[in-house]
């Protein structure tokens, strides 16, 4: 058994840095990718995804809460009753969501365009209440202005602006994957 170097193991660890940045660069694109060339199957498929994990975990808290209810000797009237309540709740709320994968999926989408809609029209309101408070300059009125623009865009238009997100996204990951390897491949030249 030889003894390494300080050197010799600094070396594998940058190796094995830069083997897991430009394998996360390299999926990233593929990902990017595959939303922008299927961006309806791949939103439906990840919209699944996350309704499959919201749906499990409204049926692992609904057990917790009724064994919480049903196993515990000294919850007596309403601390008895809620527990039992929020578990058949979640329960039937997670098995609703496993029945209906598509639908949820479609209304996880919604939420969250309407989510970020609401907080883009707040970031564009502040920056206007920035500008009252004497940070007066035009890049304050440009990112009120399109803030506030994109966020109505998705509190009113919240499918079409999901779909919009969801490909920029995709290209996102394409641009920001293919820059990860480069970065890789440029630093693996200048350690050697």
């Amino acid at each position: 058994m030889s003894a390494s170097s300080p050197n010799d193991f600094l070396k594998r660890g940058s190796d094995a840095v830069r083997t897991a940045l430009g394998t996360g660069g390299l999926v990233a694109v593929a990902l990017g990718i595959f939303i922008l060339l299927y961006p309806n199957k791949s939103a439906d498929v990840a919209m699944k995804i996350v309704a499959v994990v919201i749906a499990i975990y409204a049926l692992v808290i609904g057990i917790v809460y009724l064994s919480t209810a049903f196993f515990s000797k000294n919850l007596k009237g309403w601390a008895r009753t809620s527990p039992i309540l929020l578990g058949v709740i979640y329960v039937i709320a997670g098995i609703v969501l496993l029945a209906n994968l598509r639908l949820a999926g479609a209304v996880i989408a919604i939420f969250l365009s309407v989510t970020i809609g609401v907080v883009w029209l707040i970031e564009g309101v502040m920056a206007f209440v920035a500008m009252s408070r004497g940070g007066k300059n035009g890049w304050n009125i440009f990112y009120g202005v399109i803030s506030i623009i994109a966020g109505l865009s998705l509190i009113i238009m919240p499918i079409a602006g999901a779909f919009t997100l969801w490909w920029l996204l995709g290209i996102s990951l394409v641009v920001l994957g293919a820059v990860q390897i480069v970065r890789v491949l440029q630093s693996r030249r200048a350690s050697v």
